[in-house]
């Protein structure tokens, strides 16, 4: 699941939950957005390597959800790195399915930057690995951002990677020596004023062009597809895309649903393709804003080990005057989809029954999230996995997707040759059908089957796969495949 900003009792720290989901409400400026650079842990005597490595042991220790899976006797002279140590200790767990990197350190500044405003560094494009075509694709392309100015969109190819014209490598001959991690290498560390030469194809052809990462403010809600009315016939649909779940969707979303109402919608579309999750509280504001009608009754849960009972909490639904009551509604998942996108779907799915669906491909399965506690001094923050998200029917178990829970789940590409928000898109047309009253001519788990045919007659090839860091930033975690 997530991340939270609602305070837990006993820290003195900063707290924050994830259903990686709390956030305060607030506007996305216009303005340049700056990113705090992360600093270098000071080698003080509360700083030193030994001294975080207790901090993070101290946080498990305390908080871990799966106390009984966590290994014992590692010895932390062992390992030359915080993260290394804690991996060592969740070990079990992971071997379990229940935490898959979930538990971590990261920076608290850059997290800050990140969950308050959208603050980031890079490209600002998502990526996507073509091992069929040995090409990295572009999925989408922030506003604002540095690839966008230069012509870089949604279905652009990037067939070679330089840091000069004269030394510009394909991407094939980049994975063949490295991997996957060898392109992220290529690509740079995401910090302001690293350039680099990408050679990219599109309409337009085959071209180099010369890109530097600067800071940017992501809009979680774009202003070009991230909320619309799409008319088809005689009835209009609402179509939501959520890029994110941070505090400056909040507003965002108030007014998406505002004119929803206004327009007398019902039947939405919620574009989840790419959200890797984030704040719970933005994730309990979507419930309230689909709630007209169901004040009170219970929205999503959160529960802590025993010995943090105390913690456990509920949301109920609070609608107010922008929210809608939804007759049908088609969310678009893939398997970047997680946390608190997640939440939201499992938490609908009670009061909808047959009357939503998950369109796409399956959602990632992470029905955990994190609280955050700070070593301040060090710039460190200890996210570990500390709750279990569940709906108005108790349903937790979705370590292994969403699609499993969901009948009526509806198989369909992530078409990157039309834009997002495009009826005409191959995600976005199966969910209209769907709102429209149209069946579905494939599951997802009989998608999934034929992917994984070892028969050649049945067997499809892969779809292009997000491109993910071996060690991600703070926004590449909510938005897998952030460059």
């Amino acid at each position: 699941m997530g991340k939270s900003r609602r305070p837990v009792a006993a820290l003195t720290l900063a707290a924050l939950m994830l259903a990686s989901c709390g956030g305060d409400g607030g506007t996305l400026g216009s303005g340049p957005v700056t990113v705090t650079p992360t600093p270098s842990p000071t080698p003080t005597p509360n700083c030193a390597l030994a001294s975080r490595q207790s901090f993070a042991k101290a946080v498990i220790d305390e908080w871990y959800l799966f106390p009984g899976d966590v290994a014992s006797g590692v010895n932390p002279g062992a390992y030359s790195d915080v993260q290394s140590y804690i991996d060592a200790l969740v070990a079990p767990a992971r071997a379990l399915n229940k935490d898959r990197f979930f538990t971590y350190i990261t920076s608290i500044a850059e997290e800050n930057a990140f969950f308050e405003s959208g603050s980031s560094a890079g490209f600002g494009v998502l990526m996507a690995y073509d091992a069929v075509n040995q090409r990295i694709v572009i999925a989408e392309a922030y506003e604002g951002a540095p690839a966008f100015a230069a012509g870089i969109d949604r279905g652009t190819a990037i067939v070679g990677i330089g840091t000069n014209s004269g030394n510009v490598r394909t991407v094939a001959s980049i994975v063949a020596a490295g991997g996957t991690q060898g392109l992220t290498d290529a690509l740079g560390p995401n910090d302001p004023g690293v350039s680099r030469v990408l050679r990219i194809t599109d309409a337009a052809g085959t071209r180099d062009v010369t890109v530097a990462k600067a800071d940017y403010a992501l809009d979680p809600v774009s202003d070009r597809y991230g909320a619309k009315i799409i008319s088809e016939g005689s009835r209009n649909y609402g179509y939501l895309n959520l890029r994110t779940f941070i505090s400056s969707a909040d507003n965002q979303l108030g007014a998406a649903f505002a004119d929803f109402r206004a327009q007398g919608v019902t039947d939405i579309v919620i574009d989840f393709r790419y959200n890797g999750g984030g704040l719970v509280s933005t994730a309990n504001l979507m419930g309230d804003l689909m709630g007209a009608g169901r004040a009170g009754q219970l929205f999503s849960q959160t529960r802590f080990r025993p010995s943090k009972s105390a913690e456990d909490d509920e949301h109920r639904f609070a609608p107010g005057a922008q929210s809608i009551a939804p007759t049908r509604i088609a969310f678009i998942g893939t398997g970047s989809t997680a946390s608190a996108s997640e939440l939201v779907i499992n938490s609908m799915l009670p009061y909808l029954g047959t009357n939503m669906t998950l369109v796409g491909s399956n959602t990632f399965g992470k029905p955990v999230g994190q609280i955050a506690l700070d070593k301040a001094e060090c710039d460190d923050r200890m996210r570990v996995v500390a709750f279990a998200t569940g709906n108005a029917s108790g349903q937790s178990d979705y370590y292994d997707g969403l699609a499993p829970k969901i009948a009526n789940s509806c198989a369909a590409n992530d078409d990157l040759g039309f834009p997002l928000g495009d009826p005409r898109e191959a995600s976005i047309r199966a969910a209209i059908d769907f709102l429209a009253g149209n069946a579905c001519t494939t599951r997802i788990a009989d998608a999934n089957a034929r992917t994984a045919s070892s028969d050649r007659r049945f067997a499809v090839a892969a779809p292009p796969t997000m491109l993910v860091p071996d060690r991600p930033s703070a926004a590449q975690r909510e938005l897998p495949g952030l460059f």
